[in-house]
């Protein structure tokens, strides 16, 4: 760009067409979620986009930049102009190499698009994914991976299965995802490690953060044992409202499905569902007791039809998994009987048997309701079958069945 005076920091950028450090940038000078900052970007690449940035903050006349979309030329060139007044404002303030030394000192790194660690599933955010990651720990990519989420103030019974699942997914090899948070994010976190498992923590703040503080611990232990944190924002950056609410975008983005364990009417928890549901990513609940304020929100995404109900970690499987391969085995206490499959008339005469007492045909069809006729006809079927037999003068239910 000539005529225009720029940072340092921005001509080095441009002259070495840094793409990493750009987007570096760009996580610094957009909020979360901005679509107008991520399709200048896919538009135009993340230095080109700077340069255009800085023509704009400077009073210069940038070109025009075709959006995409189905925005006339007009309402494309108005939203970037708008956009442009809300970057001016820190423009200055950003320090791509102070957010680079940053994370260097928190032991973390700047994971961008085409990344081996890239989270792929990001992609299907299109213009509201993040311009790059800031990682702490491994990386972040898993093609198994489920979101836990759900009220910070949760109960013991959304803590104890907040727990169960994360280490029933954790020991089957899945990642577990959440937001590290107080209580169900928490406990989801825990869950993984208490079996050796990995788990990811998507954070609204900077990865040298701890937020909540009460939680440092805790993330380092993630960290320590194999796991990630993950932010989209730059070290030091503060988390706030609505960085949490964008946060959830990522936390469904990531994973290949989401399970709300726990949330009230209005959560956070519900915003990561509809997230992940607008992405096509299959949507679990864990229901609760009808009379909790708690469960209201898993119960609202179920009436709505937003979310399946889950109850075992074989569901949550079946729910994220590979269809067909990962089916949930039959419960050991289905009531499924072998005489299901039966004629309904040959089920009623098989009721009007005893298995102790021999009973006639004439008996057998006055306990099932039945004529004679008919129940000699299927006492002959369901002797065939093997679910009744022969004793004496009477009739009894095969002891074998």
């Amino acid at each position: 760009m000539t005529g225009v005076r720029v940072p340092g920091w921005l001509a080095d950028r441009l002259r070495q067409d840094d793409d990493r450090s750009s987007r570096a940038v760009w996580s610094a000078l957009a909020e979360p979620g901005d679509a107008v900052a991520g399709a200048l970007v896919g538009a135009c690449g993340a230095t080109a986009a700077l340069d255009w940035v800085a023509g704009a903050v400077s009073g210069a006349a940038p070109q025009p930049v075709p959006l995409g979309g189905t925005d006339p030329p007009d309402a494309a060139a108005r939203r970037l102009r708008a956009a442009a007044e809300r970057w001016a404002a820190r423009w200055h303030a950003v320090d791509p190499d102070r957010d680079l030394a940053a994370a260097a000192r928190s032991g973390a790194r700047i994971v961008a698009p085409g990344d081996p660690a890239w989270p792929c599933g990001l992609d299907d955010l299109g213009a509201l994914a993040p311009f790059a990651l800031w990682v702490r720990g491994a990386p972040p990519s898993a093609r198994r991976s489920v979101a836990l989420v759900g009220a910070r103030a949760c109960t013991t019974y959304g803590e104890r299965v907040a727990v169960d699942l994360a280490a029933g997914l954790a020991g089957r090899s899945w990642t577990v995802v959440s937001g590290g948070a107080y209580g169900v994010d928490a406990a989801a976190h825990r869950g993984a490690l208490l079996v050796g498992g990995t788990t990811v923590v998507v954070l609204a703040g900077g990865v040298d953060r701890a937020y909540p503080v009460g939680n440092a611990r805790l993330l380092e232990e993630v960290v320590g044992a194999g796991g990630s944190l993950v932010s989209e924002v730059p070290p030091g950056a503060t988390p706030t409202r609505s960085r949490f609410l964008q946060r959830n975008r990522l936390i469904a983005a990531m994973s290949a499905g989401t399970v709300v364990v726990e949330a009230a009417w209005r959560s956070g928890a519900a915003s990561t569902a509809h997230h992940a549901a607008r992405l096509l990513r299959p949507v679990g609940a864990v229901p609760g007791p009808i009379t909790s304020a708690a469960s209201a929100g898993c119960h609202r995404l179920l009436r709505e039809g937003v979310a399946v109900c889950v109850t075992d970690v074989d569901e949550v499987v079946e729910l994220a998994g590979d269809v067909g391969a990962d089916v949930a085995p039959a419960h050991p206490e289905d009531d499924t009987r072998a005489v299901d499959g039966l004629d309904p008339l040959a089920r009623r005469v098989h009721d009007g048997l005893s298995r102790r007492v021999p009973h006639d045909t004439a008996q057998v069809a006055a306990r099932a309701g039945t004529t004679v006729a008919q129940a000699r006809a299927m006492l002959g079927l369901l002797e065939l079958e093997g679910f009744a037999r022969r004793l004496g003068s009477g009739w009894v239910v095969d002891a074998g069945e």
